[in-house]
């Protein structure tokens, strides 16, 4: 498992740890989600639940919504489509009916802001459910033991 979190380094784009904001991963979701780190190290929790496609969508939407160019955007909308949100898509994301049929609606014509409804619940569903379960996992509390040890 610690294999997996001795690449992290390679992260950061200054010299510090990046195992040195372990602690504040537990004041909220956002805390967690803004360190690559912490990106890792709940992947890794999610995976483990076979949830992994709820971080895996909300990062595909944050890097969506820097695109700059059209044809980067449609062809990128058409990839997080069909990879997460449409029926039986491979890493098919949790979210209900409607929200799901406005974004099939669309997708021919993708903007920016496409996917907002989908990764408001997605984000919802991680800080409500999975985020609690991650700070009591061993995943977790064993970066944070790794880390006092230091």
């Amino acid at each position: 498992m610690w294999s997996t979190f001795s690449g992290i380094g390679r992260f950061c784009c200054y010299q510090k740890d990046p195992l040195e904001d372990v602690e504040t991963w537990s004041e909220s979701v956002d805390k967690l989600l803004s360190c690559k780190a912490g990106q890792i190290a709940f992947r890794e929790f999610l995976k483990s639940e076979y949830s992994e496609e709820n971080i895996l969508f909300w990062l595909a939407c944050e890097d969506y919504k820097k695109i700059k160019s059209v044809p980067e955007m449609i062809s990128s909308a058409n990839r997080i489509f069909s990879e997460f949100v449409q029926t039986e898509a491979p890493k098919q994301i949790n979210i209900d009916w409607g929200t799901r049929e406005n974004i099939s609606k669309n997708i021919s014509q993708p903007t920016l802001t496409s996917f907002d409804t989908a990764q408001k619940l997605i984000y919802s569903l991680m800080a409500r459910d999975c985020y609690p379960r991650f700070l009591k996992s061993d995943i977790y509390q064993g970066l944070l033991r790794r880390n006092d040890s230091r």
